[in-house]
């Protein structure tokens, strides 16, 4: 097992932990006996010939690993690639020789749990200028995926830091009979120079340490309006921060007569772009925007943008450190096994029976890797009228972002995903709150118009997070509980830093009545 690190040095006094002492000084040991444990039972598969040993057991990331042809001895050539993966966020657990332009690589699955195979993220370096090289990755745990709709890995390297995505006509999607008829994606990739170092991620990686550099910059801020808190520690001691955005009444409790919307994400580590959305939300809600500070003065915003750090900073797509899909244990989270969730959930409960705090809405930002655009789950009500109030802020968030789609929206009460955020807080809440899912695509979006689907980037993730808070005055103004009817002003600037195009189309700021009405004439869906 990798990294079995101590938590970030600055981490916040013990006392505004809601975790025990106890557990704390109990983790270690839990780390090292989960570490023999998860060696012991790749053991035993690789000698049993287990479907769970072998390529889809492996352990630990690749290690500035160089890659020669079989049987060569004599001194490393340009062009003998050398594959790492121990770093922050990276996966890649095993690295095999077809030829000279052909290498199979094998995700490393989840710590603690072989059945999730899909993030990777490695460099390759040691390359030869012109070098043309196909990638075949192996081992997903998944076979429906959008890589047969268009979708790319995304690449970088030290002279051009910015990701972007490969062409899409350089990747395959197959079943592969080499391969027990599992799902390879092979991409074709041509490395132009010789002293780069080349990174490739399945998407673009948002990990724990960028997350607290840009906490830091927001504190450096001292804004009177945001307050950030240790919540709790992870198993590894890594922070669970928990931010409350809301500017202060100093004749009340800033509790009092306020609303309350509370948003989590990366409760799935390898859904990264739920990092960008979060981002985008706190961006848009600290900022001098007229309709943030609006929100500002109504609503109270508690944000926990990363509730599992440890699987992100380790590389896993789904769980934490200990195996744990932790959106699956909101019913009953271990102190000591599921201390990020255990500390949210408090929280939660104790927020919802202080008769002060109207806790609204919960909001729960996830990836999908099948589904284009963004869309939403929520519960389903005997009740017919909360039903219908369910369904309006998904609405309105389809009038204000381009790439939300409405149609895709559902609302369920599917038994396997009980343990989940969304239905847990759904049945536990009082009728007057409402639970949502926020999915976003890893790949692309339609909009309205379009005939072919717009690969999302960093930005318009980040774009949708901005248009996700903004939907909230328009909630509040239509159910009448924010009144205020400052005009509001926005320069062209703003247009394109908070709302996208500064034409304002598609944009619930911008958009008039005539452009829905058009829209709804030309049988536009969202």
């Amino acid at each position: 097992m990798q990294r079995c690190t101590d938590g970030d040095d600055s981490a916040s006094p013990a006392s505004s932990c809601s975790v025990a002492v106890a557990t704390h000084r109990a983790r270690p040991l839990l780390c090292n006996r989960m570490e023999r444990k998860m060696e012991e039972n790749t053991v035993r598969d690789v000698e049993t010939g287990s479907e769970t040993g072998g390529e889809d057991a492996l352990v630990g990331n690749v290690n500035k690993m160089m890659v020669s042809p079989p049987g060569y001895s004599g001194a490393p050539r340009k062009g003998h690639l050398v594959f790492d993966a121990c770093f922050e966020s990276g996966n890649l657990g095993r690295v095999d020789y077809i030829s000279e332009f052909e290498f199979d690589l094998f995700i490393r699955p989840d710590t603690c749990n072989p059945r999730f195979r899909v993030w990777f993220n490695f460099t390759v370096e040691n390359v030869r200028e012109t070098q043309r090289v196909i990638f075949n990755v192996v081992n997903f745990s998944k076979t429906k995926s959008l890589y047969r709709d268009g979708m790319s890995p995304v690449v970088k390297s030290t002279s051009r830091p910015k990701w972007q995505r490969l062409p899409a006509k350089n990747v395959y999607y197959y079943r592969c009979p080499d391969h027990r008829r599992n799902y390879v994606m092979s991409f074709a990739f041509c490395f132009d120079r010789e002293d780069d170092v080349y990174q490739f991620a399945y998407c673009y990686p948002y990990t724990y340490s960028r997350l607290q550099h840009y906490l830091a910059s927001l504190d450096r801020r001292n804004l009177p309006y945001l307050q950030r808190e240790q919540l709790g520690l992870s198993v590894q001691q890594r922070r669970l921060d928990l931010l409350t955005i809301t500017n202060s009444d100093h004749h009340q409790s800033p509790e009092r007569g306020k609303k309350l919307v509370f948003l989590t994400a990366r409760v799935h580590p390898g859904e990264s772009p739920a990092s960008f959305i979060c981002q985008g939300v706190i961006d848009f809600l600290v900022s001098q925007h007229p309709v943030a500070q609006i929100l500002r003065d109504h609503v109270i915003f508690k944000i926990v943008p990363m509730l599992n750090p440890d699987g992100v900073y380790l590389g896993n797509y789904r769980c934490s450190l200990m195996g744990f899909d932790l959106n699956r244990h909101w019913q009953d989270p271990s102190p000591w096994a599921h201390p990020t969730l255990h500390a949210v959930k408090q929280l939660i409960v104790q927020m919802n029976q202080d008769p002060r705090v109207s806790l609204e809405f919960y909001i729960d930002v996830h990836a999908h890797s099948t589904m284009l655009n963004g869309f939403m789950y929520g519960n389903v009500f005997e009740d017919e009228e909360r039903v219908h109030r369910q369904a309006v802020f998904p609405r309105l968030l389809c009038q204000n972002a381009p790439d939300f789609s409405f149609s895709n929206t559902s609302f369920n009460r599917d038994v396997v995903k009980a343990g989940t955020g969304r239905r847990f807080l759904g049945g536990l809440l009082d009728d007057t709150s409402y639970c949502y899912t926020l999915e976003v695509s890893f790949y692309s979006y339609m909009t309205a118009g379009s005939t072919a689907p717009v690969p999302y980037t960093e930005e318009t993730y980040m774009k949708l997070g901005r248009n996700v808070a903004r939907t909230f005055l328009d909630y509040y103004k239509l159910n009448n509980l924010i009144k205020d009817n400052r005009p509001i002003h926005i320069q062209s600037s703003e247009l394109k830093s908070h709302t996208g195009d500064s034409n304002g189309k598609g944009n619930g700021v911008g958009r008039d009545t005539a452009d829905r009405e058009r829209e709804k004439s030309q049988g536009v869906r969202h």
